[in-house]
């Protein structure tokens, strides 16, 4: 079992910065990728960034440029969110993709960034 916590969220202004943390626990000696999601109100999850365990990283297009994820091996992953947007509103949720014993997915619980204009 894989156990995140997440921290960092809060309300900033159009055009301020928030750095996101993610501290995991537990079996993360199996841990393959790690990453960022995050869910508006009235849409679907989707994938910010994710990072793998060799240093790769990913990002949505509506975010390149503006956020940076990173890691402090596998126990801490951030996401620094620079030039935020009123659309980068949602709870955002850090994700730790473990391949043994079997492949599965871990969440944190979320923690809401909100962007006023």
């Amino acid at each position: 079992q894989v156990q995140l916590v997440e921290s960092g969220g809060g309300l900033v202004q159009a055009g301020g910065s928030l750095t996101l943390s993610c501290a995991a626990s537990g079996s993360i000696f199996s841990i393959r990728r790690m990453g960022w999601y995050r869910r508006a109100p009235g849409k679907q999850r989707e994938l910010v960034a994710v990072i793998s365990s060799g240093g790769s990283t990913n990002y949505a297009d509506s975010v390149k440029g503006r956020f940076t994820i990173s890691r402090e091996n596998v126990k801490k992953v951030y996401l620094q969110m620079n030039s935020l947007k009123p659309e980068d509103t949602a709870v955002y949720y850090c994700n730790y993709f473990s391949s043994a014993p079997i492949e599965r997915d871990y969440w944190g619980q979320g923690t809401q960034v909100t962007v006023s204009s």
